[in-house]
């Protein structure tokens, strides 16, 4: 039995492994040939605090809301984790008999359920200025008994300084939060009120994390892209400030540019398994790719690629210099000559199967049939948004949120 292992105090790492995990289940969001690190970096700068699992904006209060519930009452640090899981679980059923239930995590699985909304959204409460705690999930379970232990010799009290151990007394939670209404946990919902998503707005608005992202204008302009596949077709992106217009720009010329690849792969493996109905889809598609190259090579050519690794190493300096060679190695051979012509090129097919032998070892797919055989017939095909699609959800629940009448 294969297990991941990882440093508990590494939040950051850790959500990235379990992301990997779940990600292994979509089609769209698989990361065949490694480039995961450039897109991620690319997505944190535009949409921080978000992840491809996330499902409603609401979690980010409820998870809070069930946190504060157990604290309140003292949940001793080594209950904690099995309190929370069963806490979090009770949900699944008030959410579903509710009016708006689409995005229920755990209705399927129930009591069943590894991944659980706190983990999903645990990165995301700090980034967004909900959580105050700094450290990953089982860090905060295991402090909790100090904390009370602190709030117990300041009379309840947080934020102060306790002179006898030097340290300074903060909430786990933002002091501002506003409270749940008075049936939850009992009922539950997945929209937003008014007073929720003008909070979440807020918190959006003013966490450092957030500043200068994308996200956080179009937080604060309050402009809806509903529909819209990618960030940069949003018809108001000729206001945005030149700083995000720059990374949007670099983000659509990546995604472009870099969409042929994994199609290339599919394409190999399609015909690999002997699937004609693939074969045909994957040449297609990868005709339409050239021919959207080709349309966008003037803006192309004046692309700006030292300036897009500035960018890129920027929010990760960790990049490898494996990835940083097979991009700027697949960039060359899209940008300089026929696109379409990479479809039956040698070099370009070679360049992709090395580069998955090389991520993979023994358990590539390309020349190994037995690893075909788990191959669904699509792995990462779909072209790189850097989470719009989630965004554009958890946005759409904070808009609705402002427009509703309740408060």
């Amino acid at each position: 039995m294969s297990t991941f292992v990882w440093l508990d105090y590494s939040e950051h790492e850790r959500r990235k492994m379990l992301d990997v995990v779940d990600l292994f289940r979509e089609h769209d969001t698989r990361d065949e040939l490694g480039i995961g690190s450039v897109r991620d970096a690319f997505a944190d700068m535009l949409f921080p605090g978000t992840s491809t699992i996330m499902t409603r904006a609401r979690y980010f209060l409820l998870v809070a809301w069930t946190y504060q519930r157990l604290e309140k009452r003292q949940v001793a640090s080594a209950e904690m984790a099995q309190r929370a899981r069963q806490a979090e679980l009770n949900l699944v059923e008030p959410i579903e008999r509710s009016d708006d239930n689409d995005g229920n995590i755990g209705r399927v699985a129930r009591k069943s359920l590894k991944r659980l909304p706190s983990s999903v959204y645990w990165q995301g409460l700090s980034v967004w200025g909900v959580r105050s705690f700094r450290g990953a999930q089982l860090q905060y379970h295991r402090s909790l008994d100090r904390y009370y232990a602190q709030l117990k010799r300041h009379g309840g009290r947080a934020s102060e300084r306790d002179a006898e151990h030097d340290d300074l007394i903060s909430p786990n939670w933002h002091a501002g939060m506003i409270l749940p209404p008075t049936d939850f946990p009992a009922e539950c919902s997945l929209s937003l009120t008014r007073r929720e998503a003008e909070y979440l707005a807020e918190r959006i608005r003013l966490s450092p994390a957030c500043s200068g992202s994308l996200l956080a204008e179009l937080v604060a302009r309050q402009q809806r892209s509903d529909n819209v596949s990618f960030a940069w077709e949003n018809p108001n992106c000729a206001e945005l400030p030149p700083r995000l217009l720059e990374k949007l720009d670099h983000a659509e010329n990546f995604s472009e540019v870099m969409h042929g690849a994994p199609l290339l792969y599919n394409l190999i493996l399609a015909e690999q398994a002997h699937m004609p109905d693939s074969v045909t889809k994957y040449r297609r598609e990868f005709e339409e790719w050239a021919e959207l190259l080709a349309a966008h090579s003037q803006g192309l050519s004046q692309w700006n690629r030292v300036r897009f690794w500035e960018l890129v190493r920027s929010v990760n300096p960790r990049i490898s210099s494996s990835t940083f060679e097979f991009i700027n190695a697949w960039w060359t051979l899209a940008l300089t000559g026929n696109a379409a012509g990479l479809c039956d090129g040698l070099a370009a097919r070679v360049m992709v199967r090395d580069r998955e032998r090389k991520l993979k070892k023994n358990l590539a797919r390309i020349d190994n049939p037995r690893a075909q055989e788990l191959w669904t017939g699509d792995s990462g095909s779909a072209q790189l948004d850097f989470r719009w699609r989630i965004t554009q959800r958890l946005l759409g629940d904070i808009f609705d949120g402002l427009e509703a009448r309740d408060a």
